[in-house]
């Protein structure tokens, strides 16, 4: 009998030790973090505020302010102001370790810089607002990031990536609503509303962080070692200037997607317009159904090889708008690149940071504003393209793009093998397999 009781309390106790072992769940440590239960709340009103005010702002400049078509189309090239703009703003943070009242900043400036342009009476004003006040504004969300990637580094825990991976899905959870609710606004309320709402979502963004403060994490780099907040140099910073090179190839293809792929349903393909949203509509569908099982994947493969997978589906997703002349072929290709979507979206960020860990915020910055070079090189390439190879044709030069990526990212990820002895990994999600 005693000794029954004595196997009795032993297994208790192991019990109890592995119920004590056992890592906490994402959502648990989203949920009692101040600060990343702000953030991801933060990322949803900026991506909800800005994706409705992204297709309406061209018309607003036509119809309001009476700007031709093509002026309206220069406008996107103000979004070029954004890297660097982002570059100061996250160098900045790097020396001060102010991020969250750097990101407040940002934020007020693009409740500034949405009701400027909502007010606008004069056709420059939009212009000039964009260039010079929400180039700063954009680079609110790398802040973000970069304080969450403090938290992580003072408090690590094997949840942290799936931590990251959640915010990112606010925020594509508001890239999907976005449009819609933008165009309702619009139709029901008018141009300049809809962009004052845009405003009002830049300001709801900074409520959900209230008065935090996160102190001490700033000094410390990925290894737990403390920083001095210097600005790193060129030789630094060539694994993510290259890493964010290679994520601009894949990205290019999307505004070539967004100009011609609608026209060519329309135009050519004559589908309803029910069918024509169901196939846009699948990509981000897909790609927040992915992004969980890309951050289990990470952790068991590598993130750089996932990407160089991303960069071929990103091929093979262009192929299949090139050579479909039916909706099975376009669903596909809309598939293969809510694949891709789903590896950058959950992965990008994190893995940006890793390859500058004593500079984080001008990582974040970088990678985070990169979309805007991706958006001049597509418009350039599509635009030259489609007059020389016509529609659907014009679809085959970002598979060349998404080609350099896979290959790209292959090569880092081959490289990212070799790592100094005694490194340390503060994430679970390793670069290398």
């Amino acid at each position: 009998m005693r000794e029954r009781k004595a196997v009795e309390h032993r297994h208790l106790n192991m019990s109890g030790t592995a119920e004590a072992a056992k890592p906490p769940s994402t959502l648990r440590v989203l949920m009692t973090n101040p600060l990343y239960r702000g953030v991801t709340v933060a990322e949803f009103f900026s991506a909800l505020g800005i994706s409705a005010a992204a297709p309406q702002i061209a018309s607003f400049l036509v119809k309001e302010l009476h700007a031709s078509l093509t002026v309206a189309g220069l406008y996107y090239l103000t979004n070029l102001a954004a890297p660097v703009l982002g570059y100061m703003v996250g160098a900045r943070s790097d020396r001060t370790g102010r991020r969250l009242g750097l990101f407040r900043l940002c934020a007020i400036a693009g409740v500034v810089g949405w009701a400027g342009i909502a007010a606008s009476t004069q056709l420059w004003m939009p212009f000039a607002i964009s260039v010079l006040v929400l180039g700063f504004a954009g680079a609110a969300s790398s802040q973000l990031f970069a304080a969450m990637h403090d938290e992580m580094t003072r408090r690590p825990s094997p949840a942290n990536d799936g931590v990251v991976a959640v915010a990112r899905m606010a925020m594509t959870s508001g890239w999907v609503i976005g449009p819609a609710a933008g165009t309702v606004v619009a139709a029901h309320f008018g141009l300049r509303e809809m962009l004052l709402a845009t405003a009002i979502c830049c300001g709801l963004q900074i409520i959900p962080l209230g008065t935090l403060r996160p102190q001490g994490a700033e000094r410390i780099d990925n290894n737990g070692e403390e920083t001095k907040g210097q600005r790193p140099g060129i030789r630094a910073m060539r694994p993510l200037l290259l890493f964010t090179g290679l994520y601009i190839c894949v990205y290019a293809g999307e505004p070539i997607k967004y100009a011609y792929l609608p026209i060519y349903m329309d135009e050519q393909l004559h589908f309803a317009s029910g069918l024509r949203g169901a196939i846009i509509g699948i990509q981000p569908l897909v790609e927040l159904a992915l992004m969980p099982l890309v951050v289990m994947a990470a952790r068991r493969t590598s993130a750089l090889w996932l990407m160089s997978g991303a960069g071929a589906c990103g091929a093979a997703a262009n192929i299949c708008f090139s050579t479909s002349t039916g909706a099975p072929g376009l669903f596909a290709g809309q598939i293969f690149m809510g694949a891709v979507w789903a590896v950058f979206a959950a992965l990008g960020i994190t893995v940006a940071q890793r390859l500058l860990p004593t500079a984080v915020a001008t990582a974040s910055a970088i990678f985070l504003s990169s979309p805007a070079l991706s958006a001049a090189l597509g418009g350039l390439t599509g635009g030259l393209g489609a007059n020389a190879f016509g529609l659907p044709h014009v679809f085959f030069l970002p598979v060349g793009f998404g080609l350099i990526a896979m290959f790209g990212y292959a090569a880092m990820a081959s490289g990212a093998n070799r790592r100094p002895p005694g490194a340390v990994r503060s994430s679970t999600v390793p670069l290398s397999g």
